[in-house]
């Protein structure tokens, strides 16, 4: 049995400033000289980012679905094995999506601390605590904390109306120098916020003044050992994009490929990299969007993956990375953009958010497991060679193949298939 202090940080919907609270709870023990590991619920990329300079190691995800109970598993008993604190990230609202922050708090015994924007609120704070905390039976609440709080008196209001025998564990003041940027996908990257450990330190020092300051209850996590993989990779050269366009790449995507002993030869399109030697290529997703104009000079570029698909050797793009090889890309602004042109037609940022959501691929090679985000929109006269599965069961994203070129907007969780995986990319 392995065993650390640990806590699931949720909240009663999105916005409340959990991922601010989490961040600077993993900069407040790490600058302490704790290791610190931090997880986060559901699919996500921005918020990772941020937690793995807060805490100073690799954020990984948790999702009973996308990445299935025995990941889940394992990923908690190593950061067990390996910190000196586990924090968890929920994600939307405690009981939101299937399967929830709730789910997982339950099924691995994770107290539950409570984010909550007390802002425009007072005796309501109680009410929604004992909610929370009430609403499933046997789910291991902990304790709750009041953010954007006014005033000392605020506070002291909230913490009169929490319900006997649940726990306040404190508040934060109401200080937008407290709060991350954004925007539509989400958290500003954490890679183009200069002063990013500084906003950290600012929560932080907010946060030495709240019970958060101690170690949360220990938690004892069963000893589980991860996957071992066969060296299907072993030798293959596997070309990655990865930069602020190319951006969103799961940490345990490239444990994955480096488990099944790949060589990652990583790149920058946005700094002129050209295209390693490889035997294959993944896109990730990311930006592309954001730095249409710069990518569209990369023409050179767009020659070599012409190149490399010509001779049919395998290409893996996803969302922004499938952006990238259409024709045309047409930004928020309405300018076209033209790029790689390996997919015929376009794709078009709009306005409204296009799709959201858990995901299943099935492909020649296997089905594989992800998620969906984007505000793009696609047009073109390619017949999809399969569509993705929402966790529903309703029809989901187009796939396309050309030659050994896949491309999709769905983000694929590789440790959901290894194997599939591997078939891809060989």
């Amino acid at each position: 049995m392995a065993a650390a202090p640990a806590l699931l940080i949720a909240a009663p919907a999105s916005g409340q400033g959990k991922t601010s609270i989490v961040a600077g709870l993993a900069r407040l023990h790490a600058r302490r000289g704790r290791r610190v590991r931090v997880l986060k619920c559901g699919p996500d990329f921005i918020d990772p980012m941020i937690h793995a300079v807060a805490s100073g190691s690799p954020c990984e995800n948790l999702d009973l679905w996308m990445c299935g109970e025995g990941d889940a598993a394992w990923r908690l008993s190593r950061a067990a094995r390996e910190a000196d604190i586990v924090i968890v990230e929920g994600v939307m609202g405690l009981f939101d999506g299937e399967p929830s922050a709730a789910d997982i708090a339950t099924r691995f015994g994770l107290p539950v601390m409570a984010v909550i924007d007390a802002a425009a609120m007072a005796g309501t704070f109680g009410a929604l605590v004992h909610g929370l905390a009430t609403y499933r039976p046997g789910l291991p609440f902990h304790c709750a904390l009041a953010n954007r709080v006014g005033s000392a008196g605020h506070a002291e209001m909230l913490r009169a109306s929490m319900p006997p025998g649940l726990a306040w564990c404190g508040h934060v003041p109401r200080d937008e120098a407290l709060a991350l940027p954004e925007r539509h996908l989400g958290l500003v990257l954490a890679e183009e916020l200069p002063d990013l450990v500084a906003r950290l330190d600012r929560i932080a020092d907010a946060l030495e003044a709240t019970a958060l300051a101690e170690a949360p209850p220990a938690v004892g996590f069963p000893e589980v050992r991860g996957p071992a993989l066969p060296q299907r990779l072993a030798g293959r050269r596997i070309a990655i994009a990865r930069d602020a366009a190319f951006a969103f790449l799961y940490p345990a995507n490239l444990e994955c490929l480096a488990a099944l002993g790949a060589e990652l030869r990583f790149f920058s399109p946005l700094a002129g990299d050209a295209l390693p030697e490889c035997d294959a290529v993944w896109l990730p997703g990311g930006y592309p969007e954001l730095y249409a104009e710069r990518l569209a000079g990369r023409s050179d570029l767009w020659r070599a993956l012409a190149a490399h698909a010509d001779a049919d050797k395998p290409l893996l793009a996803e969302c922004g990375g499938m952006m990238s090889l259409f024709e045309t890309l047409v930004d928020a602004d309405g300018r076209a953009h033209r790029m790689a042109g390996l997919l015929p037609g376009s794709v078009r940022m709009q306005p409204r958010l296009a799709a959201l959501g858990l995901q299943e691929a099935t492909l020649p090679e296997g089905t594989l497991r992800g998620h969906t985000f984007h505000y793009s929109r696609s047009e073109t006269p390619l017949a999809p060679l399969a569509h993705a599965v929402s966790a529903t069961g309703r029809s989901g994203e187009a796939v396309y193949r050309r030659n050994r070129l896949t491309a999709s907007y769905v983000h694929l969780y590789f440790p959901s298939n290894p194997e599939a995986l591997a078939q891809l990319l060989t």
